[in-house]
C-alpha cells in the first residue's frame, strides 16, 4: 500500500487540529451563569500566571438586542480591555504579563434583565505553538503536492476550425 505525500500532509493537519483542541480544552476556565438585572454588575475572577493570552466568552441565550459593557481588570485593578457587547455571543482576547488574579466586570446597560453565561480563562497559546507548526507543515505540504499535480494537468481545448 502506497501512502501519498498528500495523505501524509492531511494527517499532519488533522493531528495538529486535534492537538490544539486538546491543549485549549485542558486550560483553567471559570464558568458562571447569572440573571443580570438592569444597571447591575457582576465580577468574575480567575488566576493567571506567566505571560500569555487570556479570553472571555459571553453568551446570551435569549438575546433580543440587549447590551452589556465588559471590562477586564489586571491584578492592580487597572483596565486592560473594555468593550460594549451587542451580540448573542462574543469572544474577546487580552494579553497578560504578570501573575495574579484578573477580573472581568460585566455591567448590564440595557433596559431589560439579561440571562448571561460567562467563560473566563487562559488560552495557553504558548503550548499551542508546536501544534500550530504541525498544522502549518501539513498545510504547506498539501499545497505543494496539489500544485505539482495541477501544474502538469492539461485540459483538451476544442479546435478553432470546426466546420
Amino acid at each position: 500500500m502506497k501512502i501519498s505525500p498528500f495523505k501524509i500532509s492531511l494527517v499532519l493537519v488533522i493531528i495538529g487540529i486535534i492537538w490544539v483542541s486538546l491543549v485549549f480544552n485542558e486550560t483553567a476556565k471559570v464558568h458562571d451563569s447569572i440573571l443580570l438585572k438592569q444597571s447591575n454588575s457582576i465580577e468574575v475572577k480567575s488566576e493567571f500566571s506567566g505571560v500569555d493570552i487570556g479570553y472571555y466568552k459571553l453568551y446570551m441565550p435569549e438575546f433580543t438586542g440587549e447590551e452589556v459593557f465588559v471590562q477586564v481588570l489586571d491584578t492592580g485593578d487597572n483596565v486592560i480591555d473594555e468593550q460594549k457587547v451587542q451580540t448573542k455571543m462574543s469572544v474577546g482576547y487580552f494579553d497578560f504579563s504578570e501573575n495574579g488574579i484578573y477580573t472581568i466586570k460585566i455591567t448590564n446597560i440595557s433596559k431589560n434583565q439579561i440571562d448571561l453565561q460567562i467563560e473566563f480563562g487562559n488560552t495557553n497559546s504558548q503550548k499551542m505553538i508546536p501544534a500550530g507548526v504541525t498544522i502549518l507543515v501539513g498545510s504547506l505540504g498539501m499545497m505543494v503536492v496539489s500544485y505539482m499535480k495541477i501544474k502538469n494537468y492539461n485540459i483538451e481545448q476544442p479546435e478553432e476550425n470546426i466546420s
